[in-house]
Order: structure tokens, then C-alpha cells, then sequence
């Protein structure tokens, strides 16, 4: 290719060489030395007008409106990202403000509970000890009650044993009277 080059210079400027060194337009001289003429370069100047409309509308023309549609679909993607980050951002801050505000409920609530539970549980105890001393007092009258029965079984096998001591000792059979008396006095000298 650089050989091609050098060639075409050489030969461009032994042309121009020989044009200035004849007389006459210079312009000719040039034309002449690069083999131009009029009608074939005005047709080869308007075959590549043609070419350049033709490539303007069928190729440089759809290239540069699918490019621009590629330079919308880029910006509006950008967009949508910069949207989608910004939603994700607000999505973020929304789900640490519910976590807080769950968190801080479920505080109360355990709160709520613990304090529920401590009344609860002295409410219970309060309970407990109530019936215990229900059941201890119960317990306490029902020993009472037997050791009344027992005091009162006691004395009545005390009275009769008195009375059936004296009756052996005296001999003689004791009426009711007798035997109440003697049961009396006897009871009175032992609670004494």
C-alpha cells in the first residue's frame, strides 16, 4: 500500500513537474496531469451524491435512529434503576421502621406480661395463702371438735368407772341420781 502511495506521488508529481514546465493555464496543466475531465467527474460527483442520499436514508439514517433508540432505552433504564434504587432505599428505610415499631411492641408487650404475671402470680399467692388458713382453721376446729369429743367420751368412761367403783365399794346399787352426783363431783375434782 505504501508502495502503491509512493508511486502515485511520484507520478503526481512528475505530472505536475511536466504541467508547469509547459505554458499555458495551469489549471488545465493539473486537470490534465490527473487525467480529469468535466462530464465524467460531474457524473461521478453526482453518483456519489446519490450514493450518500441513499446511504443517508436506508443506512446511516435507521443505524442513527436505532442508536437513539439504544441512547432512550439506556437513559430510561438508567432511570428505572435509579427509580428502583430509590424504591428499594424507601422499601429499606419502611421495613427497619416496622421492625423498630414491632420490636418496641413486642417490648410492651412483655412488659404488659411480666407485670400481668407478677399480679397474677401474687393474686395466687394471696389465694394459696387464704385457703391455707381456711384449711389450718379447719383443721384446728375439727381437732378442737374431737378433742371435745374425746374430752367428752373421757368423762363419760370417768363416770362410769366412778360409778361402778363406788357401786363395788359401797355394795349397794345406785340410781340415776346417785350416779349423776357422783359423776358430777367426781368431773369437778378432776377439772380442779
Amino acid at each position: 500500500m505504501f508502495a502503491f502511495l509512493t508511486i502515485l506521488a511520484s507520478d503526481v508529481h512528475a505530472e505536475a513537474a511536466q504541467a508547469a514546465a509547459t505554458p499555458g493555464n495551469p489549471a488545465e496543466a493539473i486537470a490534465k496531469g490527473f487525467h480529469l475531465e468535466g462530464p465524467l467527474f460531474l457524473a461521478q460527483f453526482i453518483n456519489i451524491v446519490v450514493v450518500l442520499i441513499v446511504l443517508k436514508k436506508f443506512a446511516f439514517g435507521p443505524i442513527v435512529a436505532m442508536l437513539e433508540q439504544r441512547k432512550a432505552r439506556i437513559a430510561e433504564g438508567e432511570a428505572n434503576l435509579v427509580r428502583i434504587q430509590q424504591q428499594l432505599a424507601d422499601s429499606e428505610k419502611h421495613t427497619a421502621e416496622a421492625i423498630a415499631k414491632a420490636n418496641s411492641e413486642a417490648q410492651r408487650l412483655v412488659t404488659e406480661a411480666k407485670e400481668s404475671a407478677a399480679v397474677f402470680s401474687e393474686q395466687k399467692s394471696q389465694e394459696a395463702i387464704a385457703s391455707a388458713q381456711q384449711i389450718l382453721a379447719k383443721a384446728e376446729a375439727a381437732a378442737r371438735a374431737e378433742r371435745e369429743q374425746i374430752a367428752s367420751e373421757l368423762k363419760r368412761e370417768f363416770g362410769r368407772l366412778v360409778t361402778a367403783t363406788t357401786a363395788q365399794v359401797t355394795g349397794k346399787v345406785l340410781n340415776s341420781d346417785d350416779q349423776k352426783r357422783i359423776n358430777d363431783e367426781a368431773l369437778a375434782t378432776v377439772e380442779a
